[in-house]
């Protein structure tokens, strides 16, 4: 295998991975769990301090295993029964009777959350404090990415700047890929050496089910499977790809107790680059090799993709997960790899304009709008219709997804701003 293709497997297994709720208010869970293992005693107080995007992605939400929603019941339940080894499945384990303990922290006063000004988007700081000791952590440019610990003032840890951070946000300087690199890498290499990928499909799907099964937020999945239920709608594969994929989002914003496999630190985002893709491939009765194949382009176009802007901003990533779901589902039905591009095209057109305004239950809303918009997409891709130099949308797709990550980067900054100052007032 070429140094290349091991830099896109290394990125695949970097950002693609299994996520217990909503990795927002996870971030904090995460932090305060480090930070009390550090303390070594039981936490009397957490100050937990954000940034506006952070706490935008977490107002709003339900956190796993808790039945409760948003940021301090996240921190507290990491301190109370997080485990810290488990990263971003930190609340896995968590019991009634941790919950309860957070809940009493919440109760008297002792968690308290605030906006922190940072020009990170990814940006957490926790303080926790026992009899004896106090502890700080700080996570910065990852949900994960621990930059500095603290132990009664004292540096114990701190990243050294020299080296790369594994974050979202800049995952892909430095290497070599576009579309065509990753569609080449996709239908050429070994099957052995990407197989893994395939783990998206057991957990996102299992989501989806606990969905279906159990009422969680807007009920999307549900309602839409009742109406077929009835007659009122037909069974079609554009309606499996929204039932399921919104489902599975229903669960997940729900605070459902699986994990999704994420995608560039979004549960939902993993969501759809994954469940789309499985619905196609059901259709054309795809081996578990040509699945893991669309994975690929699925999962590594999303990333690719958003890597041209911030890894939280005003702008809904599904979109552009969307379209390299879309790619993925073109390659499926047997179309070639100028039609995956319009796809990709087709797509982002549709979609550019939907905002992020906060994970909660209406993602799921916005997860099976974009599915269905990749299956449409797809479909005017497969009979040679694309947009192109209409709008944002240029001639050719790597302009377009530059186009996207300039719309965003510089242009919807004073937008996301004043989304936080409306979700906040």
């Amino acid at each position: 295998m070429n140094s290349t293709w091991k830099q896109y497997i290394t990125i695949l297994k970097s950002v693609v991975k299994p996520a217990l709720g909503c990795t927002e208010p996870i971030c904090a869970a995460y932090a305060t769990s480090v930070a009390t293992q550090m303390l070594g005693e039981k936490a009397d107080t957490i100050d937990v301090f954000v940034s506006d995007n952070l706490y935008k992605n977490s107002m709003g939400v339900f956190v796993p295993r808790t039945g409760r929603v948003g940021l301090a019941i996240a921190a507290a339940a990491g301190a109370t029964g997080g485990n810290p080894e488990a990263g971003l499945e930190v609340l896995a384990k968590l019991t009634e009777s941790q919950v309860n303990a957070a809940q009493q922290l919440i109760d008297a006063g002792k968690v308290q959350v605030k906006r922190e000004a940072t020009d990170e988007f990814i940006y957490c700081r926790v303080i926790v404090k026992g009899s004896q000791h106090h502890a700080e952590v700080t996570i910065s440019g990852g949900h994960t990415l621990i930059v500095e610990k603290r132990l009664d003032g004292n540096v114990i840890f701190s990243l050294d700047s020299s080296l790369p951070k594994a974050s979202t946000a800049s995952i892909c300087d430095g290497v070599d890929i576009t579309i065509s690199s990753i569609y080449d890498f996709a239908t050429q290499a070994n099957f052995d050496d990407i197989k893994f990928i395939l783990e998206a499909k057991e957990l996102n799907i299992a989501l989806a089910q606990e969905g279906l099964d159990n009422p969680y937020g807007l009920e999307v999945g549900r309602t839409y499977q009742k109406n077929i239920d009835t007659g009122l709608l037909s069974k079609s594969l554009d309606s499996d790809i929204l039932i399921y994929t919104s489902a599975a989002s229903d669960a997940r914003m729900g605070g459902a107790t699986l994990p999704a496999m994420s995608n560039y630190g979004s549960g939902n985002q993993g969501i759809a680059a994954t469940i789309p893709v499985v619905k196609m491939a059901d259709f054309y009765n795809a081996d578990e090799e040509a699945l893991a194949r669309a994975f690929i382009m699925s999962h590594l176009g999303a990333i690719y993709i958003k890597s041209h802007y911030p890894p939280l901003s005003a702008f809904c990533g599904n979109a552009v997960t969307s379209a390299a779901a879309a790619m993925a589902m073109v390659y499926l039905a047997g179309g070639t790899f100028e039609q995956s591009c319009s796809a990709i095209q087709n797509t982002i057109s549709d979609t550019s304009g939907m905002i992020c305004d906060g994970a909660k239950s209406t993602c799921a809303m916005k997860v099976g709008s974009s599915a269905q918009s990749a299956m449409k997409s797809s479909l005017l891709a497969l009979n040679n219709h694309c947009v192109t130099k209409q709008g944002v949308i240029a001639e050719d797709v790597e302009k377009t997804i530059k186009n996207i990550g300039r719309m965003i980067t510089t242009g919807m900054p004073n937008i996301d701003h004043e989304i936080i100052e409306i979700m906040a007032s």
